[in-house]
């Protein structure tokens, strides 16, 4: 059996504004589907062959996202995705002039991995990583 990843769903309350954040990164929408009454909107964002699933529903509830990245993580279940790239410097550089500005500096993780974290208009973390281990 071989497994590979496929995609991580969001559940927001401003999808069109959390799509146009995510394009920044590159993603492209390639499935909208709508529930007749307007109940819920599915957004497929697709990045190389990796999806971003974003569900809205009209009557969203309230997450349990922490507003700091360390005490977010001591919760159970989702925390956050990564996106990996070549230059992170480069990067967070770029990610400024578009208006998105990481929530702390670069550092280097216990893993051996340099990173970064931004929010999303709904207040979800997004890791920024380089990875230049060798497995």
């Amino acid at each position: 059996m071989e497994f590979q990843p496929h995609h991580v769903a969001l559940t927001v309350s401003n999808i069109e504004k959390t799509i146009e954040f995510y394009k920044k990164f590159g993603f492209k929408e390639v499935i909208r589907w709508k529930a007749e009454d307007n109940s819920l909107i599915v957004v497929h964002l697709k990045l190389n062959n990796f999806i971003l699933e974003l569900f809205s529903f009209k009557d969203v509830k309230e997450g349990a996202v922490e507003k700091e990245l360390f005490e977010d993580l001591k919760h159970k279940g989702y925390r956050h995705f990564a996106l990996k790239v070549v230059n992170l410097e480069e990067v967070s550089s770029k990610l400024k002039e578009k208006g998105i500005i990481p929530i702390n500096k670069i550092n280097l993780g216990k893993t051996g991995i340099k990173y970064f974290f931004v929010k999303d208009p709904e207040g979800n973390f997004l890791e920024i990583v380089e990875d230049k281990r060798k497995f």
